[in-house]
């Protein structure tokens, strides 16, 4: 079936389209390649996918309206499934208008796409950043997510509001995914599984946020790949049991659906660093420090919903997933055993 997937060069971008194009789907890719960090590293991600030949990139940002009217009108996609987006919780304190152009501008211009020009199923990425202030643990798709961290948050609660409007009005199946910390091969630099290698493999300090006592759901890669391409061949439909009196967030009488994906075991930022020491076989030095704006003390995931849905959980340990997360990081960033 063809596929659209933006943010293809991204981090879960490139995971997922590679996974679709070795299951024989035809795939266009998009993504407009910008710097928020190495592009050298998006490019490399990009030469991974375009040894196939069921594969074609497209540099376009989803921003721009009338490239994306354009790109649908000509392509005529079955499936969609949305990845781009500006990420990172700090950034947005810095760069707000980034979040409100890619994140709300952007998937508006997507919907629209998908409108006038019907797909099967339109998934696309949420965050379990959406729950907020939220202290109710583990993290329900059923639980109010009224009150945002941060804007980054708020852009991402704002795309799944916006996808049952489209759900509701045009009919469009909608399936939003929360993912939860991801890491592995291929993954961001500026997120801390590599900033804290990087830092670890160099001796340097690594700055750690609540004095390493936050909780994060880290999921691995290739378990958020293997849910989204479930939820992507079960297109949401209307929930029968649906009630308007007593509604459930995460379903809705129009064919709309939100789904957790996390590994449902949050694990200490101190304990994370140690797995990484474990592998890299060299101590870090911990510069502590306190809370950050926008940051929550801990997430972590129920995914209750996603197994019934799909029968899938993820199962990678983190020490299975660190292991292969620093194989991959000595290789690529040069990093040989005797550093």
């Amino acid at each position: 079936m063809k596929t659209l997937v933006t943010g293809a060069a991204g981090f879960i971008g490139m995971h997922v389209t590679k996974k679709l194009l070795e299951d024989q789907f035809d795939v266009i890719g998009l993504d407009n390649l910008n710097d928020y960090y190495d592009i050298k590293l998006k490019e490399d991600r990009l030469k991974q996918l375009q040894t196939f030949k069921n594969f074609r990139f497209i540099a376009l940002d989803i921003a721009d309206k009338i490239a994306v009217e354009k790109i649908f009108n000509e392509e005529k996609f079955q499936l969609v499934i949305n990845l781009a987006a500006q990420a990172g919780v700090r950034y947005s304190l810095k760069n707000p208008y980034a979040y409100i152009n890619s994140n709300i501008m952007g998937f508006m211009n997507i919907l629209e796409g998908c409108r006038h020009h019907p797909v099967s199923h339109l998934v696309y990425a949420s965050s379990s950043s959406v729950y907020g202030t939220n202290t109710k643990m583990p993290f329900s798709v059923i639980d109010n997510v009224d009150h945002p961290a941060s804007l980054y948050a708020a852009t991402k609660q704002s795309n799944e509001l916006m996808a049952h409007t489209y759900s509701h009005l045009f009919g469009i199946p909608t399936t939003g995914l929360r993912f939860f910390t991801v890491y592995g091969p291929w993954g961001r630099p500026d997120m801390s599984p590599s900033l804290f290698a990087h830092a670890i493999f160099q001796e340097k300090p690594i700055d750690v946020f609540n004095h390493g006592k936050m909780q994060r759901d880290f999921t691995y890669i290739d378990d958020i790949v293997e849910g989204v391409i479930r939820i992507l061949k079960k297109p949401a439909t209307a929930d029968p049991l649906y009630s308007r009196i007593n509604p459930n967030p995460a379903r809705s009488d129009a064919p709309y659906a939100i789904y957790n994906i996390g590994s449902h075991t949050p694990i200490l930022l101190d304990d994370f660093i140690g797995e990484l020491e474990t592998v890299i076989g060299k101590k870090a030095i911990k510069h502590l420090l306190p809370m950050q704006p926008g940051d929550v003390e801990a997430t972590y995931a129920s995914v209750a919903d996603l197994k019934k849905a799909v029968g899938f959980e993820p199962k990678t340990s983190l020490s299975d997933g660190i292991k292969q997360f620093i194989d991959w990081f000595r290789k690529y960033y040069g990093y040989t055993h005797q550093n």
